[in-house]
């Protein structure tokens, strides 16, 4: 199958160099089995691992990747955050997200800041190779679960007047119940979300609304008309 797909792709691609990959993530344990289920994939090479935001912006500089696998949630800078930046700097250099987050909100802010493609972690190595050769291509890839929510985005009129445009809808829920008082681990339960990734949404809101910390964030929320 993979060889089919590289001739219909462009000619003599059993010829062409491997496609230099960098994966971005901070478990060593994913890392590690991403890097194997790569290896095994002819055509693929990965030059190095990252394990935070930071660490991508600066591997990018120096391995020069031609591809990058990059998790949402990483430390120091966000997974979307690492990518907008890498689009305005190295054009050149696809990102596609790899995540366990299966929601609307991390799907268009991921495609918003400039990735090519958005699959969950539990892509088999058939789906992956399958995705890096059409985004090299030019191509965009998803998987068939965020069909429905671009077609959605694209049929139905966008909501007007809602405070904070920047953040997403679920970045906004969350800054409702910080308006309304609730701790991490109640936002957590209430939305059914782990307590890290209440915490990884809650950076990114800071950073997007430049703010200082969980009590300026309830003012500005409040202020705004936000919360009970």
């Amino acid at each position: 199958m993979r060889s089919s797909v590289a001739r219909s792709g462009m000619a003599g691609a059993a010829e062409e160099e491997p496609v230099r990959i960098l994966i971005a993530d901070d478990h060593p344990v994913y890392r590690s089995g991403l890097r194997m289920l790569l290896g095994n994939v002819e055509h693929l090479c990965v030059v190095g691992e990252a394990r935070t935001g930071p660490e991508v912006l600066a591997m990018a500089n120096e391995l020069k990747p031609q591809l990058i696998l990059m998790d949402v949630n990483l430390p120091g800078i966000t997974g979307i955050e690492a990518t907008k930046t890498l689009a305005s700097r190295h054009p050149e250099i696809a990102v596609i997200m790899v995540t366990m987050l299966d929601d609307t909100d991390t799907f268009f802010a991921a495609m918003r800041a400039g990735a090519r493609g958005f699959l969950l972690k539990e892509a088999n190595s058939d789906e992956l190779a399958l995705a890096i050769k059409i985004v090299r291509y030019g191509g965009l890839v998803f998987g068939s679960h965020a069909s429905t929510w671009v077609i959605d985005h694209l049929t139905k009129p966008p909501a007007a007047g809602k405070p904070f445009p920047e953040l997403t809808d679920r970045e906004r829920e969350i800054l409702t119940l910080v308006a309304d008082g609730h701790g991490n681990a109640a936002i957590a339960r209430t939305l059914g979300l782990s307590i890290k990734t209440v915490r990884n949404y809650l950076s990114r809101i800071f950073l997007k609304l430049r703010l200082v910390d969980r009590t300026e964030a309830a003012v500005r929320a409040r202020r705004a008309g936000m919360g009970h």
